[in-house]
């Protein structure tokens, strides 16, 4: 695997032995269903919530446990709204340069959500295309008829 690229802030706050910058995890939850108001535009809204980042392997498929601390209902009551699961865009920067995305951006899709009266956890899942169907066609005389004589 490839090293990602960062930028020279970013990799002089990785190698100093102490450094003021502080990394931030930006995370959008969208979905068609979702009100407008709580897309923010591209302004975010600070909200408390901790991200538990896989490993990163070749032979498996990443997934992401995450946590949001359930202080208004409006979370809950939002995503019990949406009619399918709402895909994930977690991105990191730097609070100094939060306009360069350093890590990301990172597509998932929220399932498996659960919640108490504390928090709401969930499973952030890349897009399977391990089990996608290769080829994405079926060779048959009505599909391609000009291989079958």
């Amino acid at each position: 695997m490839s090293p990602r690229s960062l930028s020279s802030a970013a990799k002089a706050a990785l190698t100093f032995q102490e450094t003021g910058e502080i990394y931030l995890m930006l995370l959008t939850i969208q979905h068609p269903a979702l009100i407008p108001s709580l897309y923010f535009g591209n302004t975010y809204l600070a909200w408390p919530f901790q991200v538990a980042l896989p490993e990163e392997r070749e032979d498996t498929v990443p997934t992401i446990q995450i946590v949001i601390d359930n202080i208004d209902r409006r979370i809950m009551a939002g995503i019990r709204s949406l009619p399918t699961a709402p895909t994930v865009l977690l991105e990191v920067v730097l609070a100094s340069s939060p306009d360069t995305v350093e890590a990301g951006p990172f597509n998932f899709t929220l399932r498996g959500v659960d919640y108490d009266a504390l928090t709401i956890t969930g499973t952030l899942s890349p897009e399977d295309i391990l089990n996608e169907p290769f080829p994405q066609y079926t060779y048959s005389p009505a599909s391609f008829p000009g291989l079958f004589p």
